[in-house]
């Protein structure tokens, strides 16, 4: 007998990746492609939605022949997605409107602070689980249809489609018979009520959006249809579809209530299971749909850090500190602490549990010791500092304080960072074999609503932990760095709105 495979489509916030997995969930192939990220004013950032689906379209087929597969043999294709960025399209052409907005993009943060000042926060976090922010969808499609020349009017004659890039790709993938979104995704709009699972009357009327734009709301694992694109000469079972971080959750099978995992990608993404009911926040966190699979319904808490291992490409980048991401650890290790610098990486503003579009970037206790490895060692910590801030957040929330953490992202390959993590927080670190979470979770979902896997307890059995980090410092030295973390995130708070 041939083998079978399962495709995961990772469509991420600056590369667009597919993985191909076998049935002992182990990686065969990848494929990866970066895109352009475009910031046409301050405080934008841009996506071409033609250039999100041409580089995924081009690792899907890659990755399928790295493997050495024919496509008769990929049994399942699931897709995960960067969420909340924003496309809107001609329903006959397939053609988009305007370039994807972006999650990190902050262009309507003034509109958002004007319904805040209509008293409108409570009620809309009542059926969301979210904070009014810019980071969310449904600012982003009103300022679409409000923006771009005859959109609105084309919108509620039924001809446009809104969709986050998960509806965008399954829409590629059919030829545009499929115009579908999963609950995971559906709860990142700031459209969509999570206790009824349903988009929400009120919510349209509040933003002026029109039903008709709207996509099907799905289960995160189910047949949806079959692929029919030019690229994929055999029909594959589209069968999961779950926004990155709760594919990352699924896929490091945080599935009882109160485990919880870390994504450090471009931000850093901490969500902790709550089972079947939402858990409404008290600390500026998130709740929201989990996944749906079987007829169930899991939620959870989520804390998202808008600036995490972007900081590190910041430093590479924009101050030349290093060549390579990587070489940031040996930097870093150069010295033996951050010599007392401090750095607040606010470049998009903070989030959870902040929340302060306004927040800027802040480096903090330079002397004339400092050197680039002190800044390095200080942007990484405090990577691990705005996790903690997360992590303390859904303890008080929950009541419950977790002594293990899940992990995955490209920067998880930092045994600095995650030792300090492990430190900071007195938690266990678990990194896995498969660091590929978020691709793993697509195809979990896929491959479990297909049968090629029968349970998650099949699935227990052979995903195994590659190496585990477990606290070595003093309790109170942790606790003076963080009041100093905490004064230091005080000063960059609101920053952009006092210099004006």
């Amino acid at each position: 007998m041939k083998p079978k495979y399962v495709l995961a489509l990772d469509q991420g916030t600056t590369s667009s990746r597919a993985v191909v997995f076998n049935s002992r969930c182990e990686i065969v192939a990848m494929s990866q492609r970066p895109f352009n990220q475009q910031f046409p004013h301050p405080g934008w950032v841009e996506h071409n939605p033609l250039e999100i689906w041409s580089t995924q379209s081009f690792v899907m087929e890659n990755a399928v022949n790295k493997a050495g597969a024919d496509w008769t043999e990929i049994v399942a294709l699931g897709i995960t997605n960067q969420r909340e960025t924003t496309i809107v399209w001609d329903r006959a052409t397939s053609e988009p409107i305007y370039n994807a907005i972006v999650w990190q993009d902050r262009r309507t943060a003034e509109y958002c602070d004007t319904l805040r000042e209509q008293g409108l926060t409570e009620r809309i976090r009542e059926k969301t689980g979210l904070i009014l922010d810019a980071y969310f969808s449904a600012t982003k499609i009103r300022w679409i249809l409000d923006n771009v020349p005859g959109a609105r009017i084309r919108a509620e004659r039924g001809e446009l489609c809104f969709g986050t890039v998960d509806t965008w790709l399954t829409w590629r993938l059919t030829g545009g018979r499929l115009h579908v979104t999963d609950v995971s995704n559906a709860s990142r709009t700031l459209l969509f009520n999570i206790h009824t699972l349903a988009w929400d009357e009120e919510l349209l009327d509040l933003f002026d959006i029109p039903r008709s734009i709207l996509p099907k709301v799905v289960p995160s694992s189910a047949v949806y249809g079959m692929t029919e694109c030019p690229q994929i000469p055999s029909p594959v079972p589209i069968a999961g579809i779950a926004g990155d971080q709760q594919a990352a959750l699924f896929g490091q099978q945080c599935i009882e209530p109160y485990s919880a995992k870390t994504t450090y990608g471009t931000g850093c993404f901490i969500m902790l299971n709550t089972g079947d009911k939402p858990h409404m926040s008290e600390n500026n966190l998130l709740a929201t749909v989990a996944w749906q699979r079987n007829g169930e319904t899991a939620y959870a808490l989520e804390g998202s850090v808008f600036v995490g291992g972007s900081i590190i490409q910041w430093l590479r980048d924009g101050l030349k500190f290093f060549s390579s991401s990587a070489d940031s650890e040996a930097l870093a290790a150069s010295v033996e602490d951050s010599g007392g610098v401090c750095l607040v990486p606010a470049l998009t503003g903070l989030g959870a549990p902040y929340w302060d579009p306004y927040a800027r970037g802040t480096i903090i206790g330079i002397t004339r010791g400092t050197t680039s490895a002190h800044i390095t060692r200080a942007a990484l910590e405090a990577i691990a500092f705005q996790v903690d801030d997360v992590v303390r957040a859904m303890a008080a929330d929950t009541g419950h304080t977790s002594t293990e953490m899940r992990v995955d992202g490209g920067a998880v390959s930092n045994n600095l960072l995650m030792q300090f993590q492990s430190d900071l927080t007195n938690v266990k670190i678990i990194r896995p074999a498969v660091m590929e979470s978020t691709a793993l979770g697509a195809a979990l979902f896929a491959g479990l609503a297909v049968g090629f896997w029968h349970s998650t307890d099949e699935i227990g059995t052979l995903l195994r932990p590659e190496r585990t980090f477990t606290p070595q410092a003093d309790p109170a030295e942790m606790e003076r760095r963080r009041r100093l973390w905490h004064k230091a995130v005080g000063r960059s708070l609101h920053w952009a709105e006092q210099s004006e």
